[in-house]
């Protein structure tokens, strides 16, 4: 008997059952692949790849047409899903009333069913779905559907909850000046709050112990892609000697405000040269130190001999 898998460039795949000539229709019966349970003459599925693969197999070796198969699925991947299901469980606190359990079924990537605990019932999305929804609702699969909100959703989200939701990181918070776009304020500070979760935070600015509600924007929550957010508030202004400007923090993680005050003595930018120059200064007179200390442990090793 030979066993043709053949996976065609149109989207085909087909697996056939062919019977040498030499065989008669008794040997055919006798041999054990020709029963095969579940073994149909054709089998149909979409494919990409574009190959054929021809088996002959002889009743000593009718264990091979497992390991075809098994072949056959390895070289020839299937495009896209066949048959799925998700469930959901959507929360807004842990108490059951405020969850709702979502089942849905797909088929080649189209949802054809689905049930909601709210509603109750499955719900067919087309022909097929109708169908299947009418005798589901008649089965078991509706009283499993109906309790998974119970057994499945209210289990997982008090895990949930404990585990992700309860945590909290403390932001570290960055305040610096930088030069504001043109406007009728001279000045404009930025604070920076970095690393910090959850995502709920509030920035505020205040100015001698006074909340400032205007000249005053702020970004959204920036996710960094780790679980953790940043977010960077401004605040125009025009300086006033002897004021005192500060950039509050309110988040879960702090127990209470984290208040940053900004030091006007010398804008960032002004600090940075002078450390650099300094850095610059100490590292002239290492160098000028070293050369003067090689220099003299050289002259220490000469003689002077005296010329007419």
């Amino acid at each position: 008997m030979i066993v043709q898998i053949s996976c065609s460039s149109v989207e085909k795949v087909s697996l056939h059952i062919i019977s040498p000539p030499h065989l008669s229709k008794s040997s055919a019966e006798s041999n054990p692949l020709s029963h095969h349970q579940g073994l149909t003459p054709s089998i149909q599925d979409t494919q990409k790849t574009s190959s054929t693969l021809v088996f002959l197999v002889t009743e000593e070796h009718g264990f091979i047409l497992p390991q075809v198969l098994l072949f056959f699925i390895t070289v020839c991947a299937a495009d896209g899903f066949l048959n799925y299901r998700v469930a959901n469980c959507e929360f807004n606190s842990t108490e059951l009333n405020d969850i709702e359990y979502i089942e849905s079924y797909y088929y080649n990537k189209l949802e054809f069913i689905t049930f909601r605990s709210s509603v109750g019932k499955f719900v067919g999305i087309n022909a097929h779905g109708e169908k299947n929804a009418e005798r589901w609702n008649k089965g078991p699969e509706v009283v499993r559907a109906r309790a998974a909100k119970a057994t499945y959703c209210l289990h997982n989200v008090g895990i949930f909850t404990e585990s992700a939701l309860t945590k909290s990181v403390k932001p570290s918070i960055r305040l610096h000046s930088v030069a504001p776009p043109a406007g009728k304020h001279p000045a404009m500070l930025v604070c920076s709050v970095y690393d910090f979760y959850p995502k709920l935070i509030r920035v505020s600015w205040q100015r001698d112990g006074q909340e400032v509600t205007h000249e005053v924007t702020s970004t959204d929550e920036l996710a960094d892609g780790d679980w953790f957010y940043q977010i960077h508030s401004h605040l125009e202004y025009t300086p006033r000697s002897g004021e005192k400007i500060s950039c509050v923090v309110e988040h879960a993680s702090l127990s209470k405000p984290l208040i940053t005050d900004w030091d006007p003595s010398m804008p960032e930018s002004e600090r940075n040269k002078i450390a650099i120059g300094t850095s610059g200064l100490i590292l002239g007179l290492t160098l000028s130190l070293a050369g003067f200390i090689y220099y003299k442990r050289k002259a220490q090793g000469r003689i002077l001999v005296p010329t007419n």
